[in-house]
C-alpha cells in the first residue's frame, strides 16, 4: 500500500513500524513526512487499531491529519511447515486457491493479525476447525512466530513474501473469504503549526507533487474529464435555449465535475441526552448536500456507553467551488449547536471515484 502511494521509490525513504499506533507516534513526532495506515477491509470492516487513533481521545496525536488514501487487493495464505507431499488432487499448486496443498493435520495454532481472521473464517471452519488461533499485531509478526516454531505444529496467515522473508512453506493460497477482498489505507501526515491565517481560519497546507493522491493528481483528472465532455458535445446541437454564457450552467457543470472527487472526515460527540442529537447533526450535512459515505463509531471515554461519532462525505474544504464543505464548517448550529468536541481529520482525493 506504501509503494503503491509513493510508487516513486528513489525520492522516498520507507520506515517499516511493528503496530499501527506507531504509524501515529512517528507522524506526530515529525519523524517521517508520511504515515500509511490500513482503515477498513471491504470484507471485515473498520480496523479498530486506526480508528482508535483517529479518535485521539487522550489527545496524543492533536495534529495529524488524513491527506490521501489507496487501496490494495488483499490476498492471504497460510504458511507454515509441510509434513507431508502435496495433496494428490492438486495438479498446479500455484494456480490452486482456497482448498489446503497439503495435509493440515499437523497444525495445532495458527497466529494473525485480527483483520487477517476475520477474512478468512471459511477457510478456517472448513479446515481449521478447532485449530487455535491467537492474535498478533501484524502478519508479518505472525509469519515470524510460527517460523520460530521448530515443532511446526504453528502456522500464519500473512502475505506470501512475509513467509518467504523467513523461510515457511506455502500450505494453502488465498484463503480470503472474497476474491474483491480489498483494504483502504490512509495516507497521515502532521498538519503544521502555522497552518492558521491571522484571522484565525485554517489554511490548506502544500503537498508534494506528482503522487497518485495528491492535487495535481485531482486537476488533471478533472482537466481529462472536460476534454472528454467537450468532445462528447462538439457534435451535438447546441439548444436554442441553453445559453452559452449562462453563468449558473457553468456553475452547475463545475459542480457535477467536481461530484465524488474528494472525501472528508470529521468526529464529533452530541449531547446523548437530548432526543434526535445525531439526527440534527447528519440533517446539517444533508441541507447543504453532502453525501456521507460512511459513519463510525467509539466509545467516547467522556461517560460509560456515550460515543464519538466519525462521519465520511463528499467534498474538500480546501477545494469547494459551491462553499458546501466551508458552509458546514462555519455554521454557528454545526460548531455551538448540535455537535459537540468536533474535530476535522482531513479532506483528499477519492480514489475510488464512480
Amino acid at each position: 500500500a506504501t509503494k503503491s502511494a509513493f510508487p516513486n521509490q528513489d525520492e522516498w525513504e520507507l520506515t517499516p513500524t511493528t503496530t499501527i499506533r506507531e504509524v501515529f507516534d512517528e507522524v506526530q513526532a515529525s519523524n517521517v513526512d508520511f504515515g500509511v495506515a490500513p482503515f477498513e477491509n471491504s470484507t471485515h470492516g473498520t480496523v479498530s487499531f486506526t480508528l482508535d487513533c483517529l479518535a485521539d481521545r487522550l489527545a496524543t496525536y492533536p495534529n495529524i491529519t488524513i491527506c490521501g488514501e489507496a487501496y490494495l487487493d488483499v490476498h492471504h495464505f497460510l504458511l507454515g511447515r509441510r509434513k507431508s507431499p502435496l495433496l494428490s488432487n492438486i495438479d498446479d499448486e500455484k494456480s490452486a486457491k482456497a482448498t489446503p496443498l497439503t495435509s493440515l493435520s499437523h497444525v495445532k495454532r495458527v497466529y494473525s493479525h485480527p483483520q487477517a481472521f476475520g477474512q478468512t473464517a471459511k477457510f478456517f471452519a472448513t479446515y481449521l476447525k478447532g485449530v487455535e488461533t491467537i492474535e498478533v499485531s501484524s502478519t508479518s509478526k505472525a509469519a515470524e512466530l510460527a517460523a520460530a516454531d521448530a515443532t511446526g505444529s504453528s502456522a500464519a496467515v500473512a502475505g506470501e513474501v512475509a513467509g518467504e522473508m523467513v523461510g515457511l512453506d506455502v500450505l494453502a493460497r488465498c484463503i480470503e473469504d472474497r476474491e474483491d477482498n480489498t483494504t483502504r489505507f490512509f495516507v497521515l501526515r502532521r498538519r503544521p503549526c502555522s497552518s492558521r491565517s491571522d484571522d484565525g481560519v485554517e489554511q490548506e497546507f502544500s503537498l508534494p507533487e506528482g503522487l497518485p493522491w495528491t492535487t495535481d493528481r485531482a486537476e488533471s483528472l478533472l482537466a481529462s474529464e472536460a476534454a472528454s465532455s467537450s468532445s462528447a458535445r462538439s457534435g451535438s446541437p447546441v439548444s436554442a435555449t441553453s445559453g452559452s454564457g449562462n453563468g449558473d450552467d457553468a456553475t452547475a457543470e463545475k459542480a457535477d465535475a467536481y461530484k465524488g472527487l474528494y472525501k472528508s472526515m470529521v468526529s464529533f460527540t452530541v449531547p446523548h441526552h437530548t432526543p434526535g442529537a445525531l439526527a440534527d447533526v447528519l440533517g446539517c450535512f444533508k441541507r447543504r448536500g453532502l453525501n456521507l459515505t460512511s459513519i463510525n463509531s467509539l466509545p467516547s471515554l467522556i461517560a460509560p456507553f456515550q460515543y464519538l461519532f466519525f462521519v465520511e462525505f463528499e467534498g474538500s474544504r480546501w477545494d469547494d467551488p459551491e462553499g458546501r464543505v466551508s458552509g458546514l464548517v462555519g455554521d454557528v448550529e454545526w460548531v455551538e449547536g448540535v455537535a459537540e468536541r468536533w474535530r476535522w481529520l482531513g479532506s483528499w482525493l477519492n480514489q475510488r471515484r464512480r
